[in-house]
């Protein structure tokens, strides 16, 4: 059997730098390098701040973590159950963002997508929304010439 983890918290923007934490913890059993560790933290702190800034627009709900690992295959995933999104193709857009007065620079699913092997999002509106995230850990980086 794979091994797996999962942490509910309360979506409270002191806990992102936990959940963050907690995944980078998981995915070290996997030996991953320094870089791939940033790019794991760097992803779920902007899955879970998006949950909390536009999942539930900073009232109280639930933030739900699992993270799974296959062999070098790391799966994330980052579940709200607060206002969901009505167009996912325009919330990826780079610089997008609902809430400009929140001087939000839009770049959420942009960084995840750049920091992470593979994204996808689903979404219900009214019902919330669940980001999947996948890193691929070891992978031969290309040496630069």
């Amino acid at each position: 059997m794979d091994n797996y983890m999962k942490l509910e918290i309360p979506s409270k923007s002191q806990n992102e730098a936990f959940a963050r934490i907690v995944v980078a913890s998981f995915a070290a059993q996997a030996d991953p390098t320094i870089d791939e560790i940033s790019d794991i933290k760097t992803a779920v702190s902007e899955a879970v701040t998006n949950a909390v800034i536009h999942g539930y627009e900073n009232a109280d709900g639930t933030i739900v973590l699992t993270a799974s690992l296959s062999g070098r295959r790391l799966e994330i995933t980052v579940t709200d159950y607060g206002v969901g999104i009505n167009d996912i193709e325009q919330a990826r857009m780079p610089l997008y963002t609902s809430k400009p007065e929140l001087e939000r620079s839009g770049m959420g699913f942009t960084i995840m997508e750049n920091f992470m092997d593979e994204l996808s999002v689903t979404s219900e509106p009214g019902k919330g929304t669940t980001v999947v995230m996948v890193k691929i850990l070891g992978r031969e980086k290309p040496v630069e010439a």
